[in-house]
C-alpha cells in the first residue's frame, strides 16, 4: 500500500504493531456502507465513471455477501478493514477498484466508520435501557403498597415502599438515557470527505455522502473531523455512569437475596449453583454485572488517557480507540438484559421486608414528627425525646409502637394515646406524602408519570 515511499517492506514486529484487522474487522459493515455512498457522489459529481462506479458498488455488494457469509479474512500485511475490503475489491474488479479512494483517506474512512458503529452501540444501549425502564416500572406499581425499610448507612432508616425504591433506579437509568440521547446527537455529522486532515481539491457534494449514511449533516472543520473521538468518550462516559447505576442495583439485590435479609428471590435463569455445597443459590448474574462496571470504567480511563496529548490531526495512537469501546459495548449491553431479566422475574418477600421494617424503630421520625405536629415542641428537643423513646423500646425488646402509653408519658406527659396513629409503618409511609416521597399514592402517580414518559400503555 506505501510501499513506494519506502525500500524494506516493514518488519515482523513492525507488521504485528501495526495491525488493525484483528478488531477493526467489526466495522465491515460500516466500513462498505461508507464506500458505496462515496462511490455514489463520486459518480455523480463526475469524479469517476458512472460504469466504474456501478462495477464497484457490485463488487462492494458482493463482499458484504462474503463477509456476511463466511465472516472477514485476516491478512495482517493489509493492516486494516479498509486496505482487506479494497485488496477483495481489485480482485474482483480490477484496476477501477483503485478508484474508489479518490478524495478521502482512511482517517476520514475510520472516522466515519466508527461514528457509525457507536451510533447502534448507542441506539442498541437506549433500548436496553428501556426494557429495564418498563421492568421497573412494572414491578413497582405491583409494589406500591409494599413495605420495607429504606436505609442509610446500611442501617434502617424510615420505612418506605418498595414501589418507592425501585422507582429511584428508574429516575437513575432515566438520566442514562438521555446522556446517550445526547450523544447520538452530537454524533450526528458525517467526517466523509474530510480526506487526511485538510480537506480534498475534489468538488464533493458531502451532503450527499452524510445524507446517504444516516447524519444530519457533514463535519465543519476537517482537522477536528479526522482527529475527534468525542463520540466515543461520550459513549464510554455514558455507558460508565449506567453501569455504576446496573452495579448499584445489582448489589442491592445481591444484599437482598443473602440469608439474613430474604428480601427475594432470584431467578433460576440468573442464578447459579456450587460445585460442591448443594444448597448454595448464587448471584453470579448480579455479581457479573457488577464487576462488568470496573471494566466498563476502566475502558472509559483507556481512551482519555489515550486522546489526551495528542497534537493534530490524526495519530497512530488513535487506532487504540476501538477496542475499549467495542469491549465496553459489549459488557453494557449483557448487564442490561441481565438486569432487565432480574427485575422483571425475581420473586420479592413482602411479608419479610414488612418485618424488618416494623423491626428497626424505623417510625422512630414519625414520633419525632407527630410531637412538633401535636405537642408544639421544637424538633431537636423532639429529637431528645424520641431518642429516650428508642432507648426503652430496646431496654424492653418491642417495637416503638410496642410501648404502652404509661411508659411514653413517664418520658414526656405531653404524648397522648393519638401517638399509635402515627407509629405503625403504614402510617409512616402514607404520611410521607409531599411530592416524590413514598407514600402509595405518590409511588403510584410516579408510576402513572413513568409509562408516560416510556409510551407504555395502560
Amino acid at each position: 500500500m506505501w510501499g513506494g515511499r519506502f525500500a524494506e517492506g516493514p518488519s515482523a514486529i513492525m507488521r504485528e504493531i501495526n495491525a488493525s484487522i484483528p478488531f477493526d474487522k467489526a466495522l465491515w459493515r460500516e466500513d462498505i456502507a461508507g464506500s458505496r455512498a462515496h462511490v455514489a457522489m463520486l459518480a455523480k459529481q463526475g469524479i469517476v465513471s458512472e460504469a466504474d462506479a456501478k462495477a464497484i458498488d457490485e463488487g462492494l455488494q458482493q463482499i458484504a455477501g462474503e463477509y456476511e457469509r463466511d465472516g472477514v479474512p485476516e491478512d495482517w500485511d493489509l493492516e486494516d478493514i479498509h486496505m482487506t475490503v479494497e485488496a477483495r475489491l481489485t480482485e474482483i474488479v480490477g484496476p477501477a477498484a483503485g478508484r474508489l479512494h479518490t478524495a478521502r483517506s482512511r482517517n476520514d474512512q475510520v472516522a466515519t466508520d466508527f461514528r457509525m458503529w457507536v451510533r447502534v452501540a448507542m441506539q442498541r444501549a437506549v433500548a436496553g435501557i428501556d426494557a429495564v425502564l418498563g421492568a421497573l416500572v412494572v414491578r413497582a406499581e405491583e409494589h406500591a403498597d409494599s413495605i420495607m425499610p429504606g436505609f442509610t448507612h446500611l442501617q434502617t432508616a424510615q420505612p418506605v415502599t418498595l414501589g418507592h425504591h425501585l422507582l429511584a433506579y428508574f429516575e437513575m437509568l432515566m438520566r442514562d438515557r438521555s446522556r446517550f440521547a445526547d450523544a447520538l446527537t452530537r454524533l450526528d455529522e458525517c467526517p466523509l470527505g474530510s480526506a487526511a486532515l485538510a480537506g480534498t481539491g475534489f468538488d464533493l457534494d458531502r451532503d450527499m455522502t452524510a445524507a446517504a449514511l444516516g447524519f444530519a449533516r457533514p463535519t465543519r472543520n476537517s482537522l477536528d473531523a479526522v482527529s475527534d473521538r468525542d463520540f466515543a468518550l461520550d459513549y464510554l462516559m455514558a455507558a460508565s455512569q449506567c453501569s455504576l447505576h446496573l452495579s448499584r442495583l445489582a448489589e442491592e439485590f445481591i444484599i437482598w437475596a443473602s440469608q439474613p435479609f430474604g428480601f427475594v428471590k432470584l431467578p433460576d435463569t440468573l442464578s447459579t449453583g456450587s460445585s460442591i455445597m448443594p444448597q448454595k443459590r448464587n448471584p453470579d448474574a448480579a455479581e457479573l454485572v457488577r464487576g462488568h462496571a470496573g471494566r466498563v470504567i476502566g475502558c472509559a480511563t483507556s481512551l482519555m488517557v489515550t486522546m489526551k496529548g495528542l497534537p493534530l490531526a490524526y495519530s497512530k495512537d488513535m487506532q487504540d480507540d476501538k477496542p475499549p469501546v467495542f469491549e465496553a459495548a459489549g459488557l453494557l449491553d449483557l448487564s442490561l438484559a441481565a438486569m432487565a431479566g432480574m427485575v422483571a422475574d425475581s420473586r420479592f418477600d413482602t411479608v419479610r421486608m414488612r418485618k424488618a421494617a416494623e423491626a428497626g424503630h424505623a417510625t422512630a421520625t414519625d414520633l419525632a414528627d407527630w410531637l412538633v405536629r401535636q405537642a408544639d415542641i421544637p424538633f431537636r428537643e423532639a429529637h431528645h425525646i424520641t431518642g429516650a423513646a428508642v432507648k426503652l423500646a430496646d431496654e424492653k425488646g418491642v417495637a416503638l409502637d410496642g410501648l404502652a402509653i404509661d411508659d411514653l408519658t413517664a418520658i414526656d406527659p405531653r404524648i397522648d394515646e393519638r401517638v399509635f396513629d402515627a407509629l405503625s409503618v403504614d402510617a409512616s409511609v402514607a404520611a410521607r406524602a409531599s411530592y416524590g416521597g413514598t407514600a402509595p399514592v405518590r409511588v403510584r402517580e410516579q408510576v402513572a408519570a413513568a409509562k408516560q414518559r416510556l409510551g407504555m400503555e395502560d
